[in-house]
């Protein structure tokens, strides 16, 4: 029934859209769903996901009504749209695509604004008291950018589809602060100078207050998400529900530590830092571009084991000269495809990681590169899954 629809997740460029009129058009031919809910808008280039799963959380236990929309998914198109943790069922998405397929076939709507129109409506019909809703790529031109959020959050700046957002970090913390919207307050996570500067620019052009994060102090709570990247983003967390609270939204410590320790129980996050087994151990996370491997691969370096498997596989838009060195060298690497038409092939994988002294085998698929690193690897080793969200999708 998506065939027909292009899909960044699958194709990526070519399904990219840089106009907003499509989204502006879907959402007055659904009677504007997203003037029917409240709701937090959050953009960056790490964290924005993990992040947005743990407001969602926070909400939850504090006892909103809460919808999560996020993107990419893992196994299920149905992870992307939630209420209250719960997928949306199989026959509204079912029913509104049958029921407006002749709309989106006119107006060549693209799959991120097809789900956008479909999320709102199922939030503005479900009657949630607030969405979280993260941005698909970008911010400025992203379909998600119509709405008027209580707050508009931006984790951090990395370089990442620097094809559609730019070469430099300004370049790209522009197109990220193009959430920002006038008299909204908004929360930044980590910063650089360069990409401070373009935020408190864009915020004093839209008379909105602005907040870093790296400035909230008390963090006396902790959470079920165990990569050590989390700890910046429940600062980010902890300065957007202050802020939530200003305007009236109740919270309580204890809905608090409830929240950020209950995050996977009660929004089904996948894939961060996640501990899929024992003897051996076995860690997957999706980290895909610089900014992200950089703190995976640490808390990787400071695991203790005898011997390390690293199952492997990227999309083909990835820029390797900058992730590859970030892999360790003395570890026995299992290079695959992931299961998209994107997907760089095995061989070119390892190809490129030779030249940084990745040394391993080729399989092809994931699930066979991951069976291999089981069937070598001791109780007493490690296994690391990642270099693509679509590597651990197959995993899980």
């Amino acid at each position: 029934m998506f065939a027909q629809l292009p899909m960044y997740q699958r194709q990526g460029a070519s399904a990219y859209k840089i106009d907003l009129s499509n989204t502006i058009n879907l959402v007055s031919y659904l009677n504007n769903p997203e003037n029917h809910f409240r709701s937090v808008h959050v953009a960056g280039t790490n964290g924005k996901g993990s992040t947005s799963h743990m407001l969602a959380s926070v909400l939850q236990e504090s006892g909103y009504k809460v919808g999560l929309y996020t993107s990419p998914h893992l196994k299920d198109f149905r992870e992307r749209i939630r209420v209250d943790g719960e997928v949306i069922s199989k026959e509204y998405v079912v029913d509104f695509v049958s029921e407006h397929r002749s709309f989106f076939e006119i107006n060549q709507l693209s799959f991120f604004e097809m789900t956008v129109g479909l999320a709102f409506q199922y939030f503005a019909e479900s009657s949630v008291d607030i969405a979280i809703i993260e941005v698909g790529l970008g911010g400025r031109l992203d379909s998600t950018n119509i709405i008027k959020p209580e707050v508009s959050v931006i984790t951090n700046i990395g370089l990442d589809h620097t094809q559609f957002l730019g070469n430099t970090l300004e370049d790209i913390a522009r197109e990220k602060a193009g959430i920002i919207k006038h008299n909204i307050p908004v929360v930044v996570g980590r910063t650089t100078v360069e990409t401070k500067k373009v935020f408190l620019e864009k915020a004093l052009e839209n008379k909105s207050d602005i907040y870093f994060a790296s400035d909230y102090d008390d963090i006396s709570f902790s959470t079920d998400l165990k990569g050590r990247y989390q700890q910046e983003n429940m600062k980010t967390v902890l300065q957007t529900v202050l802020i939530l609270k200003e305007k009236g939204w109740s919270f309580s410590d204890k809905s608090l530590e409830l929240g950020l320790a209950n995050v996977v129980k009660n929004t089904s996050l996948l894939g961060r830092w996640q501990i899929l087994g024992e003897n051996p151990k076995v860690i997957c996370d999706t980290a895909h571009n610089e900014d992200g491997l950089v703190c995976v691969m640490k808390q990787l370096s400071d695991e203790r084991y005898e011997g390390l498997h690293v199952v492997l596989g990227v999309v083909n838009d990835k820029d390797l000269q900058s992730i590859l060195p970030l892999f360790p060298i003395n570890a026995t690497y299992y290079f695959a495809k992931p299961e998209i038409g994107r997907g760089l092939k095995a061989e070119i994988l390892q190809k490129e990681g030779l030249q940084f002294g990745l040394k391993g085998s080729c399989y092809n698929s994931v699930l066979l590169a991951y069976k291999a690193a089981l069937e070598e690897a001791n109780t007493e080793d490690l296994i690391y899954v990642g270099g693509s969200t679509f590597v651990v999708a197959e995993i899980i």
